[in-house]
């Protein structure tokens, strides 16, 4: 983005309320994802499809369904109409655990072969055609939008989470054992230039991020745990709590300054933190902005919807 956002402070945070609330499907959604430039969210959800909406006027815009493969973990490419979305049926069998889709016209453009169970981690490179994967076969994968074979395998131990920063020149993978190592997406294969050890928590993790600067890194784990650590040193610098969410991982995303945290809980409520004093300034009912497996309805908040589509934007200006 290149416009300049208005700067968050406590009282803003605070003041966050419902922007929009879609309510045509009333079953539970698997994953969410906001375009990084246009004002669009596509999901997934356990019907086996896939929805885009316009998040500026409140609008759904497509619905495709895909009940051969089903659908989990999806993200956006850096087309606006086009999504990459994990299988769900028929891994061990096709191996068909990705595919390229055209929500435009509703047609999968590429399969993308190799994982042999449900991958549990997506993300897509900010600077070009590059994307990663993480499965409970134990593997991170490396892939090309536009050739079928995968460009990379990492073997690890443990279910994986990757993430690439906002620059898209190193990327994270975190694994068992609270270890995190840290490649040059440019050499991977020359192993990581750096691995941090997260002390303390056992759990497996689920989800980690980048902050906008690439100062700090977010990690959640599957007992709902939320940790910020030093990206360049790996220290602990404060961490959370959330009410558990049974066989569903929670998210959390950084505000575009990186000064607070949001993240949804099992029980369907919003909480917004401060990183610097550690203090809690939101906490709402019913409002799914990053929470995965969302029940009844999905909501949006108006503040919360932009905290989420901005982090992963390289531009914010203070």
């Amino acid at each position: 983005m290149t416009s300049s956002l208005t700067e968050l402070d406590d009282d803003l945070v605070r003041c966050m309320s419902i922007g929009a609330v879609f309510s045509e499907f009333g079953g539970k959604i698997h994953s969410i994802d906001f375009h990084r430039k246009d004002d669009l969210l596509v999901t997934a959800s356990e019907d086996d499809s896939v929805r885009l909406y316009d998040i500026a006027n409140a609008k759904l815009l497509k619905t495709t369904s895909h009940k051969k493969h089903g659908t989990d973990r999806i993200c956006f490419t850096h087309h606006p109409s086009s999504v990459i979305c994990s299988s769900k049926y028929n891994l061990e069998s096709t191996g068909e655990s990705l595919r390229y889709l055209s929500m435009y016209d509703n047609r999968c453009i590429r399969y993308f072969k190799g994982h042999t169970q449900r991958v549990v981690s997506l993300c897509m490179s900010p600077i070009n055609d590059s994307f990663m994967s993480g499965s409970l076969d134990h593997s991170v994968r490396i892939w090309d939008l536009r050739v079928n074979a995968c460009q990379g395998i990492l073997r690890l131990r443990g279910r994986p989470a990757v993430a690439y920063d906002q620059q898209g020149l190193v990327f994270a993978v975190a694994m068992e054992g609270g270890a995190i190592k840290l490649f040059d997406s440019r050499s991977y294969d020359k192993g990581p230039f750096d691995t941090f050890l997260v002390g303390g928590d056992t759990a497996e993790v689920c989800d980690i991020k980048f902050s906008n600067d690439g100062k700090s890194m977010l990690l959640t784990t599957t007992n709902n745990n939320i940790y910020i650590l030093d990206a360049y040193g790996g220290e602990k610098r404060c961490g959370f709590s959330l009410e558990a969410s049974p066989g569903t991982p929670i998210e959390a995303t950084f505000t575009p300054d990186g000064k607070y945290m949001v993240a949804g809980s099992g029980g369907g409520t919003m909480h917004a933190w401060s990183i610097q004093t550690k203090n809690e300034h939101y906490s709402t009912e019913n409002a799914y902005v990053v929470v995965s497996g969302a029940d009844s309805t999905f909501e949006t908040d108006k503040v919360g919807r932009c905290l989420e589509r901005c982090s992963r934007s390289s531009g914010y200006r203070s």
